[in-house]
């Protein structure tokens, strides 16, 4: 009989072998001796193609000075040309600076349009290859162009403190440019609509639209061929607004030509609409101002003041102003009041123009005849007696008062 034996269990064991563990290291990299080497040597041991970008980049600097260096040699050449087609337009019928429009037929003068407008052509490509720092300054050339110019062909002498005012003005200008902070470039129509209906921007544009009404409206008239600074405070309020409304304009044609379609906004039509008016208005009062006043004075401040609320209207609309430091604030605060320095220095050496017209010229520095009125007080009435007339024989003087009208 088989014995019943219970089954063997085989017990296994099993044993966990922990896996090696691996540290888990960055492959190492081959470093090229280059990369070794100090600062000195690595840029010594540069890419081809950093070179080469290095190199494109001075190219397209050099590019855009030389454009705006020729761009203000146009437009100091165009102040000139225009200056003389006014003067031929003035010699034959009304001149531009007492209201006339007899220059739209003067050949000379569309000839000095259309080299300003070369000049400002080649100012705006000069932006597409250069920063602003670089070619905003060059644009104070056209001051020396054109105050040269007109010392030797128009006649206009410029003395000594002009010439200091004139560097002031430069001076000035530059400093305020090369501190001015970098603006925000807008990637559509809407956007600078949003940006141009700020509140503060609106107050900037309501205060400028007031100034210029009250010099067009009330000052013109009364001292504009006079005061140097009632022409060109026009043209430089309205020209700033010119320049943020042509921005606008830019920015669409630039979009439309990408393929985005800016024509069916409103807002790039209230924009072509606003540049269209501020041009004319600036066309017409720089050409009363050139009529009227010396070369060599209207070229600094219209462009010491152009450029000037230019920055400012820039900074309210872009909000470009905060996160200044105090010595930029500084700089630009001293740029400022060369500028004023500037203008102070060349407001006070102006001189009446010698080329007026003989009628103005004459009436302008002829003595005003003294109109005297006698109030005469006798035998217990009053009586008034001008100069031309002559006492009754019983009329006895007690008060004589004299009146210069």
């Amino acid at each position: 009989t088989p014995s019943c034996a219970s089954p063997v269990r085989t017990r296994h064991t099993y044993r966990h072998t922990a896996a090696p563990r691996r540290d888990k290291k960055r492959p190492t990299q081959r470093q090229s001796p280059a990369s070794n080497a100090p600062p000195a040597a690595r840029r010594r041991t540069m890419s081809p193609a950093a070179t080469d970008a290095g190199g494109d980049l001075f190219a397209a600097n050099l590019k855009g000075a030389l454009l705006a260096v020729a761009s203000s040699a146009f437009v100091g050449v165009s102040f000139i040309v225009k200056k003389k087609g006014l003067r031929r337009a003035g010699a034959v019928g009304s001149r531009a600076g007492v209201g006339g429009y007899g220059y739209l037929w003067e050949p000379l003068w569309w000839v000095g349009m259309v080299t300003m407008l070369v000049g400002e052509t080649a100012n705006f490509v000069a932006y597409m290859f250069a920063p602003a720092v670089l070619v905003a300054p060059l644009g104070a050339l056209s001051i020396i162009v054109s105050a040269v110019l007109a010392h030797f062909m128009l006649n206009e002498k410029l003395q000594r403190v002009g010439v200091l005012g004139c560097i002031l003005c430069i001076v000035g200008s530059t400093v305020i440019i090369l501190h001015a902070p970098e603006e925000r470039s807008p990637d559509s129509v809407e956007q600078i609509w949003r940006l141009a209906t700020q509140p503060t921007f609106l107050c900037y544009a309501a205060l400028a639209v007031a100034v210029s009404l009250l010099l067009m409206l009330y000052c013109a008239p009364r001292y504009g061929q006079t005061n140097i600074m009632i022409y060109v405070g026009i043209c430089s309020v309205i020209g700033s607004l010119t320049v943020m409304s042509i921005k606008a304009v830019g920015i669409a044609i630039k979009l439309t030509i990408q393929g985005v379609n800016q024509a069916g906004y409103f807002q790039t039509w209230m924009f072509v609409t606003v540049s269209a008016i501020c041009l004319i208005i600036q066309l017409v009062y720089l050409n009363k101002a050139l009529d009227t006043f010396n070369t060599a004075l209207v070229s600094p401040i219209y462009y010491a003041m152009f450029t000037t609320l230019t920055i400012l209207a820039s900074a309210i609309m872009f909000k470009d102003w905060s996160g200044q430091s105090a010595s930029i604030i500084a700089s630009e605060t001293c740029g400022f009041l060369t500028v004023l320095a500037g203008i102070i220095v060349l407001h006070s050496t102006k001189e009446p123009d010698q080329n007026l017209s003989p009628d103005l010229y004459a009436s302008l520095t002829a003595p005003l005849p003294p109109k005297i009125y006698w109030h005469i007080q006798g035998n217990g009435d009053v009586g008034k007696q001008k100069e031309d007339e002559s006492l009754p024989c019983d009329f006895i003087t007690v008060v004589r008062q004299d009146y210069f009208v």
